[in-house]
This record gives structure tokens, sequence and C-alpha cells, in this order.
């Protein structure tokens, strides 16, 4: 399927930061948080907006591991994808993207967020939405 995923130019810098603010271990953590922030998003992403491929690279191993097949089975569910889809690669690296220039903006608007604050915060957010469903 893929071997590696690489971050926007724009987003190499982004991710270190997120890491070094957040402090919540490496910057493939943040990545992951990145992921499944966009994925929760509820609207989907267009193939046509992928941004360049200069930014920080990461093995699938490293990016999503053992848990590969849960992330890939979010994005196969959210776009009505097969498992085998050759356009999957694309779609996680649009969200990775995608939920760093959000989780960014975010930490711009908001300074003295941490990392576990952030987290509670958004898992808090989910498990409301799911009780008003």
């Amino acid at each position: 399927m893929f071997n590696s995923i690489k971050t926007s130019r724009a987003n190499k810098l982004v991710v270190t930061e997120l890491s070094r603010k957040f402090n919540l271990g490496a910057e493939n953590v943040i990545a992951r948080i990145a992921l499944a922030y966009s994925l929760a998003q509820d609207r989907q992403l267009s193939l046509s907006d992928i941004a360049d491929s200069q930014g920080k690279e990461y093995s699938k191993n490293v990016l999503l591991g053992s848990n590969l097949p849960y992330y890939i089975g979010l994005i196969c569910v959210k776009y009505g994808l097969y498992k085998t889809d050759k356009d999957i690669p694309k779609y996680v690296k649009l969200h990775i993207d995608d939920g760093l220039q959000l989780m960014n903006k975010e930490l711009r608007n908001n300074p003295n967020l941490n990392g576990y604050d952030y987290l509670i915060d958004k898992i808090e957010t989910g498990l409301n939405a799911l009780q008003d469903k």
C-alpha cells in the first residue's frame, strides 16, 4: 500500500512546534492526533487540495504502528473506499496536513494551551457529540 508519508513543507515546522509545546511524546504522536482530529471533522477533503510532500517523513510503522488497520478503516468509512484503494495514502497525508493546520490554528489562538488539556477537551467534545445523537 505505502511505505511512508511526508507532510507538506509548511507543516514540517508545525509538527515540531506542536510536539515541543504539547509535550506528548515524539512527533509521530502529534501526527497521529492530527490525522484523527482531521478525520473527526464533519467534512470530506478533496484530493485536488493535496499539498507538497517536502516536509517531515514518517514510515507507516512509525506513524501508525499496529493501529494501521484502524486508521485505514476510518478513511475507508469516511470516503466509501475499499482497504486496498490506491488513494488511501493520499488521504492519510491530506488529513495529517489538515489536522496539523487545525491544531496550529488553535494553538495560535490560545498560546497557553497544553497537550493534556487539549486532548481532554477534544475527548469531552467527542463524547458530548455522541450523547447528543
